[in-house]
């Protein structure tokens, strides 16, 4: 079977399954040798700008031609008999609309796969979909209950009244974390605030982080790895009462790969999930070991009180 996938989080779950698409989008990192794949898609925005010039370009982007840009030149060329594709957000990845249109464009005899998670359940779903969709679906059931087991496994040990946990996965305009991370937080013994399980990604005011004031702060910008993160680091410190934060006062704040974690809905979450519940109760957890954390809190001393 020749599979398309066009947002990161597909790769790695047909990856994961056995199957190694015959392209893929321009985001696609993960596994390595998907970077090696042709990319269907492209994006008019710089990834390597910081979070305020991309937030810009993006609203710039959404006005005009939009963010994404289908190669319909490789797409026919891949011949693809399956295409996953994602309706989550027109910022992340392709939308499925401009992918059926494509289909439709160039008359390709293939389905298309949409998927639309909003819960680590609907993640474990959608493994299980694109599990039956290319034929995997034993692979598939068994990736599932391997995660259910490592979940269940974490919320029999994380104690309930954990610390007051926020994740940012932006910095400028600050935005706070949704869709499963809540769910996330909580499973790992956290107490999550700002947005509920389920609820878009949200950009809220300063103010609201201030008044939540976390306890235990988590710093993952949707893309960003580690290094762009502290790059970007002021867009954070800068701002007034940074350093009254209870998180930056207790020394809780974590910078976590962004790109390949926790905003990207593939069974990767589950090792999200293992990671916050380290990071909230390292006496009863282990931090995995991986080239994840920046463990230094972001630089207090160019923060305003």
């Amino acid at each position: 079977m020749r599979v398309v996938t066009l947002l990161p989080s597909a790769t790695e779950i047909t990856y994961a399954l056995g199957v190694e698409p015959v392209a893929v989008s321009h985001g696609c990192d993960y596994p390595p040798e998907a970077r090696e794949k042709p990319a269907i898609t492209h994006t008019s925005i710089d990834p390597d700008a910081d979070s305020a010039a991309i937030d810009e370009a993006v609203l710039d982007a959404e006005r005009g031609d939009g963010v994404y840009g289908i190669d319909t030149e490789k797409l026919e060329r891949a011949d693809p008999d399956l295409i996953v594709t994602q309706g989550i957000c027109d910022v992340c990845a392709v939308d499925t609309v401009l992918v059926r249109e494509a289909v439709e464009r160039l008359g390709l005899d293939c389905e298309v796969l949409t998927t639309d998670p909003h819960s680590l359940e609907d993640v474990l779903s959608d493994i299980e979909r694109i599990g039956r969709a290319t034929d995997r679906g034993e692979r598939a059931a068994a990736l599932v209950a391997d995660l259910r087991e490592r979940v269940e496994r974490v919320r029999e040990r994380a104690p309930a009244g954990g610390p007051r946990t926020l994740d940012l996965d932006w910095m400028e305009p600050a935005m706070v974390g949704g869709h499963w991370v809540p769910e996330l937080v909580e499973r790992a013994g956290g107490e999550y605030g700002i947005v509920e399980p389920g609820q878009a990604s949200t950009p809220v005011e300063w103010e609201s982080v201030r008044e939540f004031d976390p306890e235990a702060l988590v710093v993952a910008p949707c893309g960003f790895g580690i290094e762009q993160t502290l790059e970007n680091a002021a867009e954070l410190t800068d701002r007034e009462g940074w350093s009254a934060l209870s998180a930056v006062r207790e020394d809780r704040v974590w910078l976590v790969d962004g790109s390949a974690y926790l905003n990207r809905p593939s069974h990767r979450l589950v090792d999200s999930l293992e990671i916050l519940a380290g990071l909230l109760h390292p006496d009863r957890f282990e931090v995995p070991p991986r080239p994840w954390l920046g463990r230094s809190p972001l630089d207090r001393s160019r923060s305003r009180e």
